[in-house]
């Protein structure tokens, strides 16, 4: 390890921008021997000669120029890093990163950013779209700050949060199947239909099994896809039924499945926000957390 300072290569990176001791130190309000021990010290700790004198004016060596390129990476850094610190204290300023289930990002998640930011204008977002699991990794890894997720987890050993709505699921069918008309359903009357289901890695397929058991028969799986846009279409296709939470079905497409209610068993999925336990949020986070709760609540 060296003991290079960083008041050393600030001062380094200024001769090399001024060319000239003098220069650099006027503009560094030091004294010109100020300027010249550090730089001599700074040579002598790294055992190398950074500039060399050409008339009135010190240039770089070949080594001091490979020097100065890797100094201004770490002051760029440093730089960053210290607007970051300012920007993560200024919640106006800072970036909230945030995860979401595909379904709510059709419609959900644009629209409560969208009615936050006309009040804070320049808060970023960064967003992480997955499953149940890989939220929940993504939240406790520290790789985002809130989550939204559907269940909403009671209890859990890593992360809190709050409950923000319980979302009825429909039926969906084929637009010419004989039940599209109707204005609700038992969910066994779909009981000999094929089901377009999502994968083991989506929390809706597990709340889909559920309510056809509870409804007396365990469904018939015909395909199976990972996006709520993917089961819609493929509904629309003619290709079996299934079950969508209703902010999936939301979105005008050209290919559209009959939309029915469930009269029984209710079928509904609980979404909520959750967020690392014993670990106080960003500011700017604990901000829009805030903005979410009321905007939930109204």
């Amino acid at each position: 390890m060296t003991d290079v300072e960083l008041r050393q290569l600030h001062y380094f990176i200024k001769v090399a921008q001024k060319q000239h001791v003098t220069q650099a130190s006027e503009e560094l309000h030091v004294a010109q021997s100020a300027v010249s021990r550090q730089i001599h010290q700074l040579e002598e700790e790294l055992g190398v000669s950074l500039f060399v004198q050409k008339g009135r004016n010190l240039q770089l060596t070949p080594v001091g120029k490979l020097f100065l390129d890797r100094v201004e990476v770490i002051f760029s850094e440093l730089d960053r890093a210290v607007q970051e610190v300012h920007e993560f204290l200024d919640p106006e300023l800072g970036e909230v990163r945030i995860g979401f289930p595909h379904s709510m990002g059709i419609n959900l998640l644009p629209t409560v950013v969208a009615e936050f930011r006309k009040h804070h204008p320049n808060v970023k977002f960064r967003l992480r779209q997955g499953t149940y699991t890989s939220l929940i990794r993504n939240l406790t890894g520290g790789e985002i700050d809130l989550s939204f997720v559907s269940p909403f987890p009671e209890t859990h050993e890593l992360v809190t949060g709050e409950l923000l709505l319980s979302e009825e699921l429909y039926a969906v069918v084929p637009m010419q199947h004989p039940l599209a008309g109707r204005e609700s359903i038992q969910l066994n009357e779909l009981r000999h239909e094929p089901f377009v289901m999502f994968s083991d890695a989506y929390s809706l397929r597990s709340i889909v099994l559920e309510a056809c058991k509870a409804a007396g028969f365990v469904p018939k799986i015909g395909f199976e896809g990972e996006e709520t846009d993917t089961i819609r279409g493929l509904v629309a296709a003619g290709l079996g039924v299934g079950l969508l939470p209703e902010m999936a079905l939301t979105e005008i497409s050209p290919l559209e499945p009959a939309k029915i209610r469930i009269s029984e068993p209710s079928v509904t999925r609980t979404i909520g926000l959750i967020r690392r336990k014993d670990e106080k949020l960003t500011p700017v986070a604990e901000l829009f957390r805030s903005f979410l709760l009321d905007y939930f609540r109204s």
